[in-house]
C-alpha cells in the first residue's frame, strides 16, 4: 500500500490532541498505517534500572500517530497540501513522482 507520507517530510497534525502542532516524520510503520513525528503526541514510559541509565524512572517519548490524521506541508509555499503522484519518464527511465496539489507549478515534493 502506497502512503502520502515518507520519513524526512515536515507534517501537521489535523485532529486530535496535538492538533495544528508541526514535526519532521522519524520513522513509518507501514504495516500499522502510523507514523511517529518529533515532539508530536509525547507519551512517559516508565524505565528500569539498568546499566545505561542507573536510576530508571520516567523517560518522554513520541508514540506513533495514524497515518490519516497527518497532512503534508509543501515545502514551497508551507501550508498544508493534498499529495498527487505521476509517472514522469527522464531519459527514458519512468519514475513515480509526488507532487503538492495545492501549489500551481505542481513541483515534485522530496
Amino acid at each position: 500500500m502506497k502512503l502520502h507520507i515518507k520519513k524526512g517530510d515536515t507534517v501537521i497534525v489535523n485532529s486530535g490532541d496535538c492538533r495544528g502542532q508541526k514535526g519532521t516524520v522519524l520513522e513509518v510503520l507501514v504495516k500499522k498505517n502510523r507514523a511517529i513525528v518529533e515532539g508530536i503526541n509525547m507519551v512517559s514510559k516508565a524505565t528500569k534500572p539498568s546499566a545505561q541509565n542507573n536510576e530508571g524512572g520516567f523517560v518522554k517519548k513520541e508514540a506513533s500517530i495514524h497515518i490519516s490524521n497527518l497532512m503534508l506541508i509543501c515545502p514551497e509555499t508551507g501550508k498544508p497540501t493534498r499529495i498527487g503522484r505521476k509517472i514522469e519518464t527522464i531519459n527514458g527511465v519512468a519514475r513515480l513522482v509526488r507532487y503538492s496539489k495545492k501549489s500551481k507549478d505542481k513541483k515534485e515534493i522530496k
